[in-house]
């Protein structure tokens, strides 16, 4: 991208560097500069292409200043999560700035720059090599790409992911335009038919000629692709599609992929288990306590109803009509308790939603799963009727003549 701007009316080239603009050009800054044409500093982001899914910017992303971008030659700047950028960077841009000054994003806002196609930028030698042309202000007035800067964002929250590197964005759709406008100019053509680089001479292999014509936007086949889905169920239909695709194919047409989401999940996977085993633990106590509890409540009121078990057994009934007694109340209060339990969550879900929300900007982390609840109350009946069992047993076996005379 042969990207200028003006600073204090001449006309510069940008480099997407953050080293300092002032200092002597050494070989290392022209290597520097050298990689800087092939958009290293800079960020591509994704073209919304189904405005009801939301927009990955906005989804990702949050406004210091400005506006959204909202046409293909609109640019954003990118903080990082404490809202700063390489002041270096920022004047590599073409900014004009103090370096003991703070830096008020509202006054970047509105910065334009011009993209000079491959033929008005680079002129032939008799050699073959090519070689840029001095850059003035003509060559800036005469550019046809205009582009604007007209936001300022940063990562919503300070342990998101940094999708895009902290610099200039652009979309997608000014990548290809850029490639169309620069596909059939000579330097890409004189390219094509060398295995020598046309800049510098170097020969060059497969690999660093196509990486070129990239540089040089003579080709639109890219060198790798970014997925955002939108959830991790999208991820894994994505996941999907792709193993079916690299399926019996020869591993010259497979393609190579790296699962972020599943990276960073197989790196924290160790702490998660272990947490997740002192949850359980903590969970098992809890269900033995509440066991040991339900046994006494119901041993309590075992003694407590002598004489009614006395009469129940002078009347007829024998030991497993008064167990059955006893098992139908714990029944009847497990069910109850679980299906309370279970309302109460629910309930709870929606402020503790709405603190994580505030925080993390997450929405609906947490849920109640139907089939969740629907166990978990299976669970509470299950284990009330185990607590209660013994103590229904030893009501059962109540002599009733000694029942009958208790106080």
């Amino acid at each position: 991208m042969n990207l200028l701007s003006l600073v204090k009316g001449k006309a510069e080239r940008v480099q997407f560097s953050n080293n300092d603009p002032d200092q002597s050009a050494s070989m290392t800054q022209m290597r520097a500069q050298a990689m800087s044409s092939m958009g290293i500093g800079s960020s591509v982001f994704p073209t919304t292409l189904n405005k009801n899914k939301g927009s990955f910017l906005k989804q990702n992303y949050q406004m210091l200043s400005g506006s959204w971008p909202t046409k293909a030659t609109d640019l954003v700047l990118v903080t990082d999560n404490k809202n700063t950028v390489n002041i270096n960077a920022l004047k590599n841009l073409g900014f004009d700035i103090d370096d003991k000054a703070q830096v008020k994003f509202n006054k970047l806002v509105g910065k334009e720059f011009r993209v000079v196609a491959n033929n008005d930028y680079y002129q032939e030698l008799p050699t073959g090599m090519f070689v840029p042309k001095k850059i003035n202000k003509a060559m800036y007035n005469g550019a046809k790409t205009k582009l604007k800067l007209v936001g300022v964002i940063r990562p919503k929250n300070e342990d998101s992911m940094a999708l895009l590197s902290t610099g200039i964005a652009y979309s997608d759709k000014l990548s290809q335009q850029i490639i169309k406008d620069n596909k059939n100019s000579a330097i890409v053509k004189a390219q094509k038919k060398s295995n020598h680089s046309v800049l510098t001479n170097q020969k060059l292999n497969a690999n660093e000629k196509k990486a070129t014509m990239q540089a040089l936007g003579g080709t639109g086949i890219p060198s790798g692709i970014m997925i955002y889905p939108n959830s991790f169920d999208d991820k894994d239909k994505v996941l999907d599609y792709l193993d079916k695709w690299n399926k019996g194919k020869k591993k010259a047409d497979k393609i190579v992929y790296t699962d972020m989401s599943s990276a960073v999940t197989t790196m924290t996977g160790g702490l998660l288990s272990g947490i997740t085993t002192i949850l359980v633990a903590f969970a098992a106590i809890s269900l033995i306590t509440s066991m040991i509890m339900i046994g006494i409540l119901t041993y309590t009121s075992v003694l407590e109803r002598a004489k009614e078990i006395g009469v129940l057994k002078a009347l007829g009934a024998r030991k497993k009509d008064i167990t059955r007694v006893f098992d139908a109340e714990t029944f009847i209060l497990g069910i109850f308790s679980g299906i309370l339990g279970v309302f109460i969550a629910y309930l709870l879900t929606f402020p503790i939603n709405s603190i994580i929300y505030k925080l993390t900007d997450l929405a609906n982390v947490a849920q109640l799963d139907p089939m969740a609840a629907i166990i978990l109350i299976i669970i509470s009946t299950i284990l009330t009727l185990l607590g209660g069992h013994i103590p229904a047993r030893m009501a059962a076996k109540k002599d009733a003549a000694i029942a009958l005379r208790s106080e």
